[in-house]
């Protein structure tokens, strides 16, 4: 086994041990406290197992990613209702849940098997500048939109939340869009998708008044997420050498 590949099977026990770890301290930390919201934050742990299985796998483009995903993005819908992140939570249960069976079909088309990897591809010079005015006006038009769905005299601290939410939601879109079809550049979007949800859930977290104990969990989820989507890329960036 070369260099690389202790590397690369060191990361994954690396993110999928520390994650479980985290997940298990945490959970009943939040349980010893308070036990009035056991099942949601048992669900909650569960779902973000199921998420980082999924990254995981995808970073070393293996399809079990769509597997492990349906669970991840039918848990995290649910609990992005309930915690009022309404742009996440709709993306997540209308868009991210049918787009684990079409993104399955996608791979497999690509020559992804329980053992062998995706043929990964690059987007041109011509569809990069395509997909750039594509986020920037999904960007705009969904942050319209969440901002009218809510006050439009929000503080300026909630306006930043919102654009965060926006920020995320465009970013998964069109990370999905790229992953489904095998595109390296999805990893520039799942970064800008972990960043901001990171930011997101600190929000929450803080502003918590002990019924969304449950967000702390995301917190951790996605600094594991923002570390395994760096890998992905690295890993993607040779995978897909030559591609297009």
């Amino acid at each position: 086994m070369n260099n690389e590949k202790k590397f690369d099977k060191w990361f994954n026990v690396f993110i999928l041990g520390g994650m479980t770890l985290v997940m298990i301290v945490t959970t009943a930390i939040q349980l010893a406290r308070d036990d009035s919201g056991a099942a949601m934050l048992l669900v909650a742990a569960f779902g973000s197992l199921m998420g980082v299985l999924s990254t995981v796998c995808s970073a070393n483009a293996r399809i079990l990613t769509f597997l492990f995903g349906f669970f991840d993005v039918t848990i995290y819908g649910v609990m992005c209702f309930l915690s009022h992140n309404y742009g996440n939570g709709a993306l997540h249960l209308a868009y991210f849940l049918p787009m684990q069976f079409i993104g399955f079909w996608q791979w497999r088309r690509r020559g992804a098997s329980s053992g062998t990897g995706v043929r990964a591809r690059r987007l041109t010079a011509r569809q990069r500048i395509l997909w750039g005015f594509v986020f920037l006006a999904g960007l705009a038009a969904t942050y319209f939109v969440l901002v009218n769905v809510g006050e439009r005299e929000a503080a300026s601290v909630v306006k930043t939340a919102i654009f965060m939410d926006a920020f995320s939601t465009i970013c998964n879109i069109i990370g999905q869009l790229l992953m489904s079809t095998a595109y390296m550049e999805q990893w520039f979007f799942w970064i800008g998708v972990n960043v901001a949800s990171v930011a997101m859930w600190t929000a929450t977290a803080s502003a918590s008044s002990g019924s969304d104990d449950y967000a702390f969990i995301y917190v951790v989820k996605y600094s594991f997420y923002l570390l395994n989507s760096l890998n992905g890329l690295r890993i993607w960036l040779k995978l897909s050498r030559g591609e297009s």
